[in-house]
């Protein structure tokens, strides 16, 4: 993966293309090019804050020499009437990042904010939590980094990273077996130490991994087991190989998962279940 910043420049010169087009004419028809100007960011609802550390690199990519002074840190908890931060700067740079620095940091907290309560769900178990590659096109650098802040973990961040053969795949190939065996072959003569996980959908699909994965496979997905079936294909397993429960997890019974003893429990939702929470960018009249 490309260094998080410089993804985040592209993501943020897209973005105010997007936005921008031939400028901000609402700006440059009533506010001088070179009148400074100093904004707050007001918290109005309560949660997960995310994505104050983004709203600075924003700010900095489109004019350097900022002034930002930070109330709160990513990850904290934000109630409703407190500032996360201020930022001093061109009044034209502020107008023209208002909407995009609040658009990333809503929906990151959102995101943080239900990871957080799934998190906590798991308190006391070894289970992790991952997300998905669920996420909106364009924009999975910032929601899985606010899995991140919430206190989950990354999945694989896209096909490039590693190899999941899941139903699609296996039917394809030909079976179970056959995908298995392809993949670990391309590894072996392609692209080596990467990683292979493969989905399973029954617990012959489970015996059948563990008979002739070993060595190849190195985590076994569950998907759309229920909790008693996890429980026997985790004492199956017998930590031969990782072990991800998938499929309709929810927060009521994320800790009955838990309890089978799998090592992941991913939740496509914690992305694309999340709402956006409130936030505002107020002018500070000086």
């Amino acid at each position: 993966m490309e260094n998080f910043d410089q993804q985040l420049k592209h993501l943020v010169e897209e973005a105010l293309k997007e936005d921008v087009g031939d400028g901000d004419h609402s700006t440059l028809s009533c506010i001088p090019a070179d009148k400074k100007g100093k904004a707050v960011l007001k918290i109005k609802q309560d949660g997960i804050l995310a994505g104050i550390t983004v709203a600075e690199k924003i700010f900095r990519i489109v004019e350097p020499s900022i002034t930002f002074q930070q109330f709160k840190q990513d990850g904290e908890a934000m109630k409703y009437g407190e500032k996360a931060f201020e930022v001093e700067a061109s009044i034209h740079t502020i107008l023209k990042c208002e909407r995009l620095v609040l658009n990333c940091m809503q929906r990151m907290s959102g995101i943080a904010t239900l990871t957080k309560q799934f998190t906590e769900k798991l308190e006391g178990y070894k289970t992790k939590l991952l997300d998905t590659r669920k996420t909106t096109p364009n924009f999975r650098l910032l929601e899985k980094e606010a899995v991140k802040i919430g206190g989950g973990v990354n999945h694989r961040f896209g096909l490039y990273d590693m190899i999941m053969l899941k139903d699609n795949h296996i039917d394809y190939a030909g079976g179970l077996e056959a995908a298995i065996n392809k993949a670990h072959e391309y590894v072996q003569t392609q692209k080596p130490g990467l990683k292979i996980e493969v989905e399973t959908r029954s617990i012959e699909d489970v015996k059948k991994v563990c008979k002739m994965g070993k060595g190849k496979v190195f985590r076994i997905m569950l998907d759309n087991f229920t909790p008693e079936q996890c429980a026997e294909a985790v004492k199956l397993i017998g930590g031969d190989f990782e072990t991800e429960a998938s499929g309709g997890i929810n927060l009521d019974t994320i800790q009955t998962y838990a309890a089978t003893g799998v090592d992941y429990v991913s939740v496509g939702g914690l992305i694309h279940q999340a709402k956006s929470l409130d936030l505002s960018l107020k002018a500070v009249i000086m």
